[in-house]
């Protein structure tokens, strides 16, 4: 049977990344460089695609991008990626270019089970801008 959900009008974007953001916790960038300098045990996932990772990341990130992240996430699933698959119990910090796609991507981690997930505030772009390091290395 087919969902007969039909709101009275089309949901954009912005109101999937709204929906997200209600309901996960944010980080700021100052916060994650500490609990890196501190070598705290997390899990960094970068949900961008290929091209803007290797344009800069945040060292140590692991390239999950958002298209797979429940395939990757998901034990059961062949393919999935075991790091990101065991991490339920372990914090899991995720972002993207401006935190909607990562919000987006916490959230879902949140409905698989993990329960330590934050979304970066602002995303990489804030993470640049408020003048965090970068990595800057081509993955061949």
């Amino acid at each position: 049977m087919y969902n007969t959900f039909k709101p009275e009008q089309p949901m954009s974007l912005m109101d999937f990344v709204r929906a997200a953001k209600s309901c996960i916790r944010e980080i700021t960038p100052r916060e994650l460089l500490d609990k890196l300098n501190n070598k705290e045990d997390l899990l960094l996932i970068d949900v961008r695609e290929h091209g803007e990772f290797e344009l800069g990341h945040i060292r140590g990130a692991r390239l999950v991008p958002r298209g797979i992240i429940e395939p990757a996430a998901d034990p059961a699933y062949p393919k999935h990626l075991p790091e990101l698959a065991s991490a339920r119990d372990r914090q899991v910090i995720v972002y993207c270019a401006t935190s909607g796609r990562a919000a987006m991507a916490c959230a879902v981690l949140q409905m698989m089970g993990f329960k330590n997930v934050l979304n970066l505030d602002g995303g990489y772009a804030r993470w640049v801008a408020d003048g965090m390091p970068e990595v800057h290395e081509a993955t061949f």
